[in-house]
Formats: structure tokens, sequence, C-alpha cells
């Protein structure tokens, strides 16, 4: 009788234990989801503010729309793959050109591939023209030169050198 009343104790503190952590990962989620949503509301207040008119002016008001409407749309979920394929194309594109590796080449297929995913991953369709497009900014706009090259020069160049390569 101990031993099934012992064993009856250590099965209620087992279950109060997982009970417990599944509430704490309950309770993070909904925290990094509210996180989430300030970040993006930030983030949309902050590029009407400084891009908006900009964009309207070169892309034309449809684009832009259609691109809000994205953001706007975005999950946590998607943002997170988002982010997670962002600093692996950066990683990748730091390591290539520090390798001296063939835009053309193997690295240059995985990371337009990458990109490619990257494009995508908000429900966007895949349209070639504008991941060609994307990859020739890349270079013109210093701020986008400055933001790929940040670990190493190079990498905005290398970037749009493989995607007018491997985009197809």
């Amino acid at each position: 009788a101990a031993l099934e009343e012992e064993q009856g104790r250590i099965q209620r503190l087992i279950y109060s234990v997982k009970e417990t952590i599944s509430t704490q990962e309950r309770n993070e989620n909904m925290a990094d989801e509210k996180k989430f949503e300030v970040f993006k509301r930030d983030a949309l207040k902050k590029y009407a503010e400084t891009y908006e008119a900009e964009s309207r002016e070169t892309y034309g008001g449809t684009k832009v729309d259609e691109m809000l409407t994205q953001i706007k749309g975005l999950t946590y979920q998607q943002y997170a793959e988002w982010e997670r394929l962002n600093k692996e194309i950066l990683e990748k594109l730091s390591a290539a050109v520090a390798s001296g590796a063939d835009p053309a080449g193997e690295e240059g297929k995985e990371i337009t591939a990458l990109h490619h995913r990257w494009l995508t991953v908000t429900g966007n369709e895949y349209d070639v023209q504008r991941h060609r497009g994307l990859a020739e900014l890349y270079v013109q706009d210093e701020r986008f030169t400055a933001y790929y090259d940040q670990a190493q020069t190079g990498c905005a160049k290398f970037l749009q050198d493989a995607i007018l390569a491997w985009a197809r």
C-alpha cells in the first residue's frame, strides 16, 4: 500500500511539472506573439515615415499597398522563418565571398535558392523579373549595399551576380 501511495504521489508530481512547463511554454509563445505584433506595428510606422513616399514614387501605389497588406498579415511563424533565412543568407554570402567562390557556382546557386525562399515565405508569388530587379537594386542603392556588405565587402555584388546567374 505504501508503494502504491508513493507511486501515485510521484505520478501527481510528474503531472504537475508537465502542466507547469506547458503553461510556461504557452505564456512564452503568447509573449513572443505580442512582442512580434509591437515590432510589426513599429516597423510599419518607421517604413511609413522613412521609405513609403519614395517607394510609392518608385514602384507605384499598388505595389506598395500589396506589400503593406502582406506585412500586416505576416504571422510570427512566417517572420521567424524569414529572419532565419535572412541570417543564413548573410552567413553564406560572407563565407562565399571570403572563400573567393564564383557566384555562378554551387554557392551562388544555393544562396539564390535561399533568397528565393526568403522572398516567398510570406506567401508572395515568385516573380523572376522582380527577383532580378532586387538583385540590381542591392548594388545600385547604397542602403542595400551597406546592409549586405556589413560583415564583408562584396556580399551585395556576389548576391546580385548569383541571382542574375541562377534566378529562373
